[in-house]
C-alpha cells in the first residue's frame, strides 16, 4: 500500500485572522513536524495543500501574502504544493491525478479546519476509493457560532453564547461521524507509533 500525507491549509491566512486566538491548537504546525518527518522517513508521499480566494481582499487572497505554509513546517524541494479554491482538496486541484500517478491507495489527513476542509477532503477521498486515516489532533479548528446568532457578533459574544459549538464538540462530532464510515480516526501519537512499528 502506497501512502500520502496531506497537510491541508496549515497556512498563515488563519493566523492573521482575529479568531485565531480561539483556535483549538495554536501550535498545530509544530505538532505536525514529527508527523512530516516520519512520513518522509517511511518513503511516503508528502503533499501540501493551500487554500486561496483570489480577488476577495481577505487573508486568503494571494495578494495578501498570507497564503503561505505556517513555519516551522516547510515542503521539501520535491514535494508538491497544491492550491485549491474549494473546501475539499480534490475538486479544484490535480490531487487525484497526482495520487493515481504515484500509486497512492491511502491518504493521511491533517490540517485546518477539522470539520471543514479536512473532514470534507476525508469524505471525498473515501468516496473516491482511498483508505483514509484522519489524524484528529493533527487538525485544528475554531468555535462555530449558531447560524441563528446575531449578525456582527463579536468573538467574545460568540464565546459567551451558549449556542456556540465549542472546539471540543466539533472534534467529538468529527470523530463520531468519520470513524468506521469514512476514515480510521487516530491521534498523532498513534500515527507515529504506527510508523515506528512498520517494517523497514
Amino acid at each position: 500500500m502506497s501512502r500520502a500525507l496531506l497537510i491541508i491549509d496549515v497556512q498563515e491566512s488563519f493566523r492573521q485572522r482575529p479568531i485565531w486566538r480561539t483556535v483549538s491548537d495554536p501550535k498545530l504546525a509544530d505538532h505536525l513536524v514529527p508527523v512530516v518527518e516520519a512520513a518522509r522517513a517511511a518513503g511516503d508521499e508528502v503533499i501540501w495543500v493551500l487554500h486561496s480566494e483570489p480577488g476577495t481582499g481577505s487573508t486568503f487572497d494571494p495578494e495578501s501574502g498570507f497564503v503561505t505554509i505556517l513555519p516551522p513546517l516547510a515542503p521539501a524541494e520535491h514535494e508538491p504544493v497544491l492550491t485549491k479554491t474549494s473546501h475539499n482538496a480534490f475538486t479544484t486541484t490535480n490531487l487525484q491525478q497526482l495520487l493515481t500517478s504515484r500509486g497512492v491507495t491511502e491518504v493521511v489527513i491533517t490540517g485546518l479546519r477539522t470539520e471543514q476542509c479536512c473532514e470534507t477532503s476525508a469524505r471525498l477521498a473515501s468516496d473516491l476509493g482511498y483508505w483514509v486515516t484522519f489524524v484528529l489532533d493533527g487538525t485544528a479548528t475554531n468555535p462555530v457560532p449558531d447560524p441563528a446568532a446575531p449578525t456582527g457578533q463579536s468573538i467574545d459574544e460568540m464565546l459567551a453564547d451558549p449556542r456556540t459549538l465549542t472546539v471540543e464538540a466539533i472534534m467529538d462530532r468529527t470523530r463520531f461521524v468519520l470513524a468506521g464510515r469514512f476514515a480510521a480516526v487516530c491521534s498523532i501519537a498513534e500515527l507515529l507509533e504506527r510508523y515506528e512499528s512498520a517494517p523497514r
